[in-house]
């Protein structure tokens, strides 16, 4: 294993040992560092981001795959050690960012097909705020349902992490966004990134899918993005155009109960429970991705907005914070 200086034997690091509350996440300073694998490289965490996915391994709703069980998903900083067998295109020392499981901690392995370098115009900081959320959305308007300029779509929890991506990725494509959040000030910041109407949040009953109606001239929206899950599914269903597509991606109020598929014949709707890592699991996928991503972060001067960085020491809060919907933007973890 090639390193750039004498790597620790043991690492700050936050795990879990059982499944629950934010009490149950451990604050370590003796976690041994781990050693590479053929094909991985140790990565030199100077930002970890936190995703609300990460709720779900900590309270069971995913069941973590072993205990202790190091959470997070993505992180940025430099490679520190490579691994038996790692392709040349990765050097000691380079700046990165990757998506992989046990990022918070201050190193983190990673199979060299997670990573990717970053350009002299985004900083570790700025990736470790965008890739995960900006990703998810960048493949969403893709790939989950193609958005075309013109498009009403309707987005949920939009000054939420990946409510703000999309909000912003869909005004830079030419789309027509309906955004809904919970607070007034949050409307007026998904306004601010590029939302054309922002709606509060009713009972997601009749009120608010007439709404939509009226926004949309009675038609619908062709698309909605809806993170948030059982509490706005029905009305997400009731918002679609004929030939709309309803891309559920997250649950934050809790997982959709079972669906009658019947339901869908109506507007000839699609349905689709799409996972990110699915759109990027192919050679050179994630790549090109990164690459459109940074590019709409420098030419269309996206805005990377970080609600908060917190110290790793301080994970509960950051927990806490994301799970009480008052954040907007990312939240980021400082080993």
């Amino acid at each position: 294993m090639a390193s750039a200086t004498q790597l620790p034997k043991t690492m700050k690091g936050v795990w879990i040992e059982k499944t629950g509350g934010t009490e149950v996440l451990q604050y370590k300073t003796d976690i041994p560092v781990p050693e590479l694998k053929e094909g991985e490289v140790l990565v030199k965490n100077e930002y970890i981001g936190i995703n609300y996915i990460d709720t779900y391994f900590r309270t069971g709703l995913y069941p973590p795959p072993n205990f202790p069980y190091i959470l997070g998903r993505e992180g940025a900083g430099t490679i520190a050690a490579l691994g038996p067998k790692t392709p040349s295109h990765l050097s000691l020392n380079a700046s990165v960012v990757y998506m992989n499981q046990s990022a918070y901690a201050e190193f983190t392995p990673v199979p060299a097909t997670a990573v990717v370098a970053l350009p002299p115009s985004i900083s570790p900081e700025t990736a470790a705020a965008a890739s995960l959320q900006g990703l998810t959305a960048l493949t969403l308007i893709r790939d989950a349902y193609a958005v075309q300029r013109g498009d009403w779509i309707l987005v949920h929890a939009a000054a939420g992490g990946v409510g703000l991506w999309l909000v912003q990725l869909l005004k830079a494509v030419g789309a027509r966004t309906i955004a809904t959040a919970s607070t007034e000030e949050k409307r007026a910041l998904a306004a601010k990134y590029g939302a054309e109407v922002t709606l509060e949040y009713f009972d997601y009953g009749d009120v608010f899918v007439k709404k939509v109606l009226e926004v949309t001239g009675g038609k619908g929206v062709s698309a909605v993005f809806d993170g948030v899950g059982k509490a706005t599914f029905d009305a997400s269903l009731n918002s679609l155009a004929r030939k709309g597509s309803l891309v559920s991606f997250g649950n934050a109020s809790g997982a959709v109960p079972p669906v009658t598929i019947s339901r869908l014949t109506a507007k000839n709707a699609k349905l689709l429970r799409p996972t990110f890592f699915n759109y990027i699991s192919e050679e050179g996928e994630l790549e090109k991705y990164s690459a459109e991503l940074w590019d709409f972060i420098v030419k269309d001067k996206m805005d990377v907005r970080i609600h908060e960085i917190y110290p790793l020491e301080d994970v509960a809060r950051a927990h806490q914070d994301i799970e009480s919907r008052k954040s907007t933007g990312k939240l980021l973890l400082r080993p």
